[in-house]
């Protein structure tokens, strides 16, 4: 007799009614459609049922497995102590669980994360095998997968020469890369991360704190230490906020971040100490010829030699005086009346070159554009720095002597760093990179002029060249004179000069000048 349906039954049930309990081929149908493979043995593992599953996940019909041996489906890799384990639970009359290499009807091979417990009857003894395994295949890929990437992460950040660390809120030190921990062994007493975070935290107070509390990144922060006795050690350091998420199992369905805080550091200190050793060496060029000049301009030029020293004693003294008072710098009126003194000097300096004047009809002769290009570096070396531009100047070993108007040439040059320098100076751009290089190309002294700032656009590469045209904001100072100057003086000495419309990093000058044949 068939129960009646429990879905349509107003009557109360009992649940320990003898009606209530599920028929044997319920307790079938339920092993048949169950979504894992079941399988059950005699006690020497020969088949003697296989669920759908089963077929499903092997590849067999039940014709082709009852009757035959668990070990049809073993491609004969796993381990001998894999099974001698299995057994060993078997014959203690407990269940044993593991992974398999097994191999489908069709050959190929998946791995099978199998369960197989012993079946008891009321006397206690074995009877038969239960075996439940599932195809894990596709999960065992995903999870050694991302062992590889975390292990290949890990390979790339130790050996990383920059510096790396991650902290949490608490300014815990989650993770650090070898780097860092040298850096740190190298700046603090003690040698420790934690050291060296707080040193860090107390000199980028500004960009940490809103780092910290609101996660804006910050970018390219330079920070020195005067170690005493050895050289400074100059830090171009770099922020960002991480967000996590939480990994407890109560805010799965609401998720919550975590913050934490990653620090990039490079350490930028052989850089800073060849460009010291670049303007002492340009310096001591434009001594030297200085010397060379003549009437008027020897005029001009020896006050601008007598006044470049005390502007350099002042900046220096200023800068010692910086370091020395620290935060309290902006509040020191000696400081302050240095600063006057050493802008008003600078201004000095920049009005006499300016005013230099040019003799109609001045006398063409072979000029070293490599001599001219490290003067205009001198005096633009305080502007460099002031804005963290890293200079890349590679000039040509054996460059022709070019036959011109050595201050028109000398111009030309400044024009385009200093355009270089504003392009540079915006707040968006973070990269501050200037690059020049000289070389002799097509029977032609070339010089390139290449900085990392927004470019021109390509409509525009030939407007900027017209006279009051810029591409600067309204409120930005600016004639739009650079450039058509530049264009004058090139087009004086059978030069060209363009923008390389096929560079797109920034922007590249190239001014190209015929050489003397004699040279």
């Amino acid at each position: 007799m068939t129960p009646a349906n429990p879905t349509l039954s107003n009557e109360p049930r009992t649940p320990h009614a003898e009606s209530d309990e599920l028929l044997p081929e319920i307790f079938r149908q339920t092993v048949e459609h169950a979504p894992i493979a079941i399988s059950i043995t005699d006690l020497k593992a020969n088949i003697l049922y296989a669920n759908r599953a089963f077929r499903t996940i092997t590849g067999y019909d039940s014709e082709e497995v009852l009757g035959k041996n668990e070990s049809m489906l073993s491609n004969g890799t796993t381990p001998r102590l894999v099974y001698q384990a299995l057994w060993g639970r078997m014959a203690q009359k407990k269940p044993w669980s593991g992974v398999l290499v097994n191999r489908r009807k069709d050959q190929s091979l998946y791995l099978a994360e199998l369960t197989v417990a012993p079946v008891l009857n009321e006397a206690g003894e074995t009877i038969y095998y239960l075996g439940m395994h599932r195809d894990t295949s596709e999960l065992h890929e995903l999870e050694q997968r991302v062992n590889n990437q975390r292990l290949m992460i890990e390979a790339v950040v130790n050996a990383a020469p920059a510096a790396m660390i991650v902290l949490d809120r608490q300014h815990r030190v989650m993770l650090s890369n070898p780097s860092f921990c040298r850096l740190a062994r190298d700046l603090v007493e003690d040698g420790s991360s934690e050291s060296l975070v707080a040193l860090l935290r107390e000199n980028l107070a500004a960009a940490f704190e809103t780092l910290e509390n609101q996660g804006t990144a910050f970018s390219g922060k330079e920070i020195s230490f005067d170690l005493g006795g050895r050289s400074p050690r100059w830090l171009s350091c770099h922020g960002r906020a991480i967000h996590i998420e939480d990994e407890q199992a109560h805010v799965f369905f609401a998720p919550t971040e975590e913050r934490y805080l990653l620090l990039t550091i490079n350490d930028i200190s052989e850089l800073r100490q060849k460009q010291q050793d670049s303007r002492l060496n340009a310096l001591k060029a434009l001594m030297a010829e200085e010397e060379l000049l003549e009437g008027m301009r020897e005029t001009f030029n020896a006050a601008i030699h007598r006044l470049q020293g005390p502007v350099n004693l002042i900046s220096a003294a200023m800068r010692m005086l910086e370091r020395r008072l620290g935060d309290q710098a902006g509040n020191d009126p000696v400081l302050s009346a240095m600063r006057e003194a050493s802008a008003a000097g600078m201004e000095a300096l920049d009005n006499l070159s300016g005013s230099i004047p040019v003799r109609l009809g001045e006398t063409k002769m072979p000029v070293n554009l490599n001599q001219l290009i490290r003067e205009v570096i001198t005096l633009c070396t305080d502007q460099l720095l002031a804005q963290g531009i890293v200079v890349d100047w590679q000039p040509a070993l054996r460059l022709p002597w070019v036959m011109g108007a050595e201050s028109g040439l000398r111009s030309m040059i400044k024009h385009l760093v200093d355009n270089a320098i504003e392009s540079m100076s915006q707040n968006q751009v973070s990269r501050r990179e200037l690059f020049i290089s000289t070389r002799v190309e097509n029977h032609l002294v070339r010089m390139e002029i290449t900085d990392s700032g927004p470019g021109i656009p390509s409509e525009l590469v030939l407007k900027v060249f017209e006279p009051f045209f810029s591409t600067k904001p309204p409120h930005r100072v600016g004639r739009g004179m650079g450039l058509p100057v530049v264009q004058e003086i090139v087009a004086k000495h059978a030069g060209m000069v363009h923008v390389d419309t096929t560079y797109r990093e920034g922007c590249r000058i190239v001014v190209e000048l015929p050489f003397s044949a004699s040279t």
